[in-house]
């Protein structure tokens, strides 16, 4: 199979798939290497399709009518109760955020819809002994929330007060 084609099948499996695809899924279906993969959606994406990169694997964008930046303090023991306090609001989680002193401005993707996405990279971390971003930063950080009521934002932000974890200068 040449690589166009497979890059056609690969844009057709994730518009209709109800959940990301793995690199390493798609890899097994056409038997390449991940590497492979991993070149054919950085093709696609250089042709303008809007495929995000999970820690769950790709999916197309799903665009929400509402975002903003929330501005968040906490240990990494309380990632977990943050991040399901906002699923459970009906917010989005696109990525984290944190000014470092030397780089300015550094993001990652997070791409959080559904409490199996939470529970999914809750588990990478705890697998992978990873560092937060936020542990630069002594917990402050920030996440750009995607939503769609203008309700579901306010009630994020006063769950994350109640729990002390939102931040007040």
């Amino acid at each position: 199979m040449q690589g166009i084609e497979r890059q056609q099948i690969i844009k057709e499996k994730l518009l209709n798939a109800e959940t990301t695809i793995s690199a390493n899924q798609f890899a097994k279906l056409f038997e390449v290497s991940r590497q492979t993969i991993v070149g054919d959606i950085a093709l696609l994406r250089a042709t303008g399709e809007k495929i995000d990169s999970t820690p769950q694997g790709y999916r197309y964008q799903q665009p929400r009518a509402l975002s903003q930046i929330v501005v968040v303090q906490h240990t990494a023991d309380q990632m977990a109760l943050e991040l399901n306090t906002l699923i459970d609001v009906g917010v989005s989680i696109e990525d984290v955020q944190v000014e470092h002193p030397i780089y300015g401005l550094l993001k990652g993707a997070l791409s959080l819809h559904t409490k199996a996405d939470v529970e999914h990279f809750i588990d990478k971390y705890n697998e992978t002994q990873g560092e937060l971003l936020s542990s630069l930063t002594n917990g402050l950080h920030m996440h750009l929330l995607t939503y769609d009521e203008p309700d579901q934002l306010e009630m994020a932000r006063q769950k994350l007060d109640e729990l002390g974890m939102l931040y007040h200068n």
